[in-house]
């Protein structure tokens, strides 16, 4: 039979769904193709924010084999917006230094986790089926989401109101057709979807293969908890530390290697023995062989169908992003075609989904490919020096703090997208009241610095003004960071848990009137210096890091979007920009933020060495 589930109810048939209407087509909001954690991400997000939405998942099961290893506290933000972070924190392991070390295991690079203040540990390794199982257990809170496994999308075809699914049940080929205004394509690599738009998917396959190798840990040996890059160019390696008892090695497939041979038990035992690991301290889980690769989707919108995940791109793992980056992609789209379902925004906004996203993924990838090639190096001579010349750079300061701090991961900065800008003498554009997907143009100003500082320029604004960019805020396109703060009730809790997934005015001193605002619905909130005592409309900046930002930002008010990334800020004294065209909030019974659920519990027994919950205050 084939397996359908709508929120809680388990069981129930297709035509049981809340979106049919006299036996005829099923009728959604929204249509997620993949179960993955892409697509259980934005089930979650959809479904916290009340849409009606349908999931289809060819696989009967969670996949078995982990493929992620690690996540950060940035997306550790996304999922407490939906009310699961501190539950996947506890099969996690937090905050573990990692070496780069020779072919003789002698550290030439070492690197901490250094927080970038978003509320949660900087890095954390996971298991990455349990997390999904709590992801899924997180989706049947919603009777709004039905679950189609064993489900299948042959065929997409759009109109103008929306699009038409053919669905066939894998397990009995039935077929069914369904309606969705829009449709969040997370199916993988090998997208089907994909292929049935048409969009390329550019980039290359690496020739090296790589043996993955999950194994469950019987008897400890020392510093297992720490992630190893073993860089010996006679067979690199990755020694990684996984939560609930696993541990995770990678090996390459060398040339003359039998890649059948290499991941039979003997072989494995034979390879970890190298670093001291008897048959007696593992058991060996399974072994699977992969390809790296570095590719991205053409487009990542046709239509009303939006890529995301590995359909959208694909990147080595050497800095742990690829299942990060899906889950910033349906991150920064759910609250999006949510405003635009709900009559918020205009259609166009959903335009600055690629514009935002794509810059930052090709970053990303970059980077992943850079430490790669530090990882993989097999020539002799390269190899040398860099094992002579690091070390020595680690000792330099400045150098060496950049090394260490393992930061190599590139900060969301959106410099083209959904934000405002000021008119220009020479482009005559103004945002605020343009498109509101028309952010995707450059509009005459140049990407920010490391510190979000500008070279000086004058320009003129919306109200005909001239200032230079010297004494304008530079907060625009930036998300804010997540301190613990005091709530309005007294009580202790992270920023976003107040903010609430909305649009919101966040004042760093007497609130400045903005009218346009108000009409438009947008609700306000004042940052309190430390020391102050809770009262309503405001929070208290316990440890000043608000207050600070907003200082460095040169920005006293600010429009927060509903993802915490600011859509125009003010200095002291000077008005808004106007709101977006066409916003104007409704009234809700549901937001993104869902409390979090008591009643989960672990999928299996934590190891004695996994932090119950890491970012407490």
């Amino acid at each position: 039979m084939s397996e359908i589930s709508a929120g809680n109810r388990t069981g129930a048939g297709a035509d049981d769904g809340g979106g049919h209407g006299g036996g005829g087509e099923a009728e959604y909001d929204v249509a997620v193709i993949g179960y993955g954690p892409t697509g259980v991400t934005a089930a979650n997000l959809l479904g916290a924010a009340g849409l009606r939405v349908v999931v289809l998942e060819r696989d009967a099961e969670i996949y078995a084999r982990a493929r992620a290893i690690s996540t950060d506290e940035e997306v550790m933000r996304i999922w407490q917006r939906i009310g699961l972070a501190d539950r996947l924190k506890q099969d996690m392991l937090a905050d573990r230094p990692l070496d780069f070390v020779d072919a003789r295991g002698r550290a030439f690079l070492s690197a901490h986790p250094t927080p970038r203040g978003h509320g949660h540990p900087p890095q954390m390794f996971l298991y990455q089926p349990a997390l999904e199982q709590v992801l899924r257990d997180g989706v049947a809170r919603h009777p709004n989401v039905e679950v189609w496994l064993r489900h299948e999308c042959l065929r997409l075809r759009q109109d103008a109101d929306g699009v038409e699914l053919t669905v066939v049940g894998t397990a009995d080929d039935s077929v069914r057709r369904l309606r969705a205004r829009y449709v969040i394509a997370a199916d993988g690599g090998s997208s089907l979807t994909r292929a049935q738009l048409n969009v390329g998917y550019e980039g290359r396959t690496y020739e090296d293969r790589w043996v993955v190798v999950d194994t469950k840990m019987l008897k400890p040996w020392p510093d297992h908890d720490r992630l190893r890059f073993r860089c010996d160019p006679a067979r690199p390696a990755v020694d990684c530390p996984t939560p609930l008892g696993h541990h995770r090695w990678e090996f390459p497939i060398l040339p003359g290697d039998d890649e059948r041979h290499l991941t039979t038990d003997e072989a494995i035992h034979a390879m970890v023995s190298r670093y001291g690991i008897g048959p007696d301290q593992i058991e060996i889980l399974r072994a699977t062989v992969y390809s790296h690769h570095v590719r991205f989707a053409a487009r990542f919108r046709v239509g009303r169908v939006f890529l995301a995940g590995d359909a959208a791109h694909a990147m080595p793992p050497w800095i742990g992003q690829g299942m990060a980056a899906g889950v910033r992609d349906v991150a920064n789209l759910c609250w999006k075609l949510d405003a635009v379902l709900r009559g918020e925004l205009p259609e166009s906004v959903l335009d600055s989904y690629e514009a935002e996203r794509k810059p930052h993924v090709k970053e990303v990838t970059r980077r992943a490919v850079f430490v790669g090639r530090i990882i993989t190096d097999r020539r002799l001579a390269v190899t040398r020096v860099r094992d002579a010349v690091l070390p020595l750079l680690n000792r330099v300061p400045g150098v060496a703090g950049r090394l260490q701090d393992s930061n190599w991961i590139p900060v969301a900065h959106y410099a083209d997208g959904f934000r405002d800008r000021p008119r220009t003498k020479s482009s005559g554009i103004t945002s605020g009241r343009r498109a509101a997907g028309a952010g995707t143009a450059r509009a005459g100003t140049s990407r920010s610095g490391p510190a979000g500082t500008e070279s000086a320029r004058t320009d003129t604004s919306r109200t005909g003004t001239s200032r230079t960019r010297a004494s304008r805020t530079t907060a625009p396109g930036h998300q804010i960071p997540q301190p613990w703060i005091t709530a309005p009730d007294g009580t202790r809790v992270r920023l976003d848990d107040v903010l609430g997934g909305r649009w919101l005015l966040l004042h760093g001193a007497r609130p400045t009137p903005q009218p346009e605002w108000e009409r438009a619905g947008v609700p306000s909130l004042t940052v309190l210096p430390a020391g102050s005592s809770p009262a309503e409309g405001a929070v208290v900046d316990c440890d000043g890091v608000l207050r600070a930002w907003l200082t460095h930002h040169r920005a006293t008010t600010l429009a927060l979007r509903p993802d915490a990334y600011v859509y125009a800020a003010a200095p002291t004294g000077t008005p808004l920009p106007p709101p977006p065209e066409g916003l104007t909030l409704t009234s809700r019974t549901n937001t993104a933020i869902t409390p979090p659920v008591a009643t989960l519990t672990p999928t299996s027994p934590a190891s004695s060495s996994s932090p119950a919950a890491q970012g407490t205050p």
